[in-house]
């Protein structure tokens, strides 16, 4: 047993250090063309990859809530909009803490539709998580920044993402649901790039843009991206199928730490203290939502 969860940490270790490099990927192809397209490559990659899966081995599944699967692809899909733009225009190690907020948001979801138990330990990590939250966006009373809204946005999406898919793997092959959202992932950036051809707004940039042809290096780039989030499922999978959910969720936050380091070799200022402060925060709030069953 000992030698299962020891193997589980290495699993997410590894997982979590590859979804560091394909955020460093996604930061690099920002610099010549949109989140938006970026969205676009890193879902078609997968849904190549998923669909090759499928047909070397069919699905099994009982099937039946097909509109809670739209919904959760349509809801992953906003949440990585959001995340990748952000990986745009903020340090990447920002950007991952806004992402890794939704395990505080799964917690409440679990709780509202789900009507699964929270705990004292369970609440005391949703409120220092939000904590956590002020103190990475610098609230002060005053007006957030756009990408304050979309970091937290992206943490509620990729939440009720994950609180669909624990009903949902009741009733589908896991396949099947990761490629209702990747599919959405694809179709949906599409459809936002045909619009950008007609319509622009700097407002709206984190979900309207035009396409620019990936040039050169940019190629090797997406590559790249589609292959670190590939291997970072399968080793996120395999760590969850070792060892306890509490364990691994821990461990995950270290996810934020190579984000860090990664962003200051891609050139991110290093952290100040209030978002260091922050950061750690929300870890703490991870461990205790985490652990809430253990």
């Amino acid at each position: 047993m000992e030698n299962q969860v020891n193997l589980g940490i290495k699993y997410m270790i590894f997982a979590s250090l590859l979804f560091a490099f394909m955020g460093a990927a996604a930061k690099e192809l920002s610099d010549s063309m949109s989140s938006v397209e970026v969205v676009f490559f890193r879902n078609c990659f997968g849904v190549i990859i998923i669909l090759f899966s499928i047909y070397k081995s069919p699905l099994k599944q009982q099937g039946g809530k097909f509109w809670l699967l739209i919904f959760r692809g349509t809801a992953g899909f906003v949440a990585l909009l959001f995340f990748f733009y952000n990986i745009s225009v903020i340090p990447l190690g920002e950007a991952m803490t806004f992402s890794k907020t939704s395990t505080i948001f799964t917690a409440i979801f679990a709780y509202i539709f789900l009507k699964e138990k929270l705990g004292v330990k369970g609440w005391l990590g949703v409120f220092i998580g939000f904590i956590g939250i002020l103190f990475i966006t610098k609230f002060d009373g005053s007006n957030l920044d756009k990408t304050d809204w979309l970091g937290v946005l992206c943490g509620v999406g990729a939440a009720l993402a994950y609180t669909a898919v624990r009903e949902l793997r009741k009733y589908y092959d896991t396949r099947a649901i990761v490629l209702s959202f990747m599919t959405i992932g694809t179709i949906g950036p599409l459809i936002l790039l045909i619009i950008g051809e007609f319509y622009t707004n700097p407002n709206l940039d984190f979900m309207i843009a035009k396409f620019v042809m990936p040039q050169g290096s940019d190629w090797l780039f997406i590559i790249l991206l589609g292959s670190f989030a590939t291997l970072a499922q399968i080793y996120m999978t395999k760590a969850f199928a070792s060892a306890k959910a509490g364990i691994i969720g821990t461990i995950s936050y270290s996810n934020i730490a190579f984000s860090i380091i990664l962003g200051i070799i891609l050139g991110d200022a290093f952290p100040d203290m209030f978002i260091i402060f922050g950061i750690l925060l929300i870890v703490l709030s991870g461990v205790l939502v985490s652990s809430k069953k253990e």
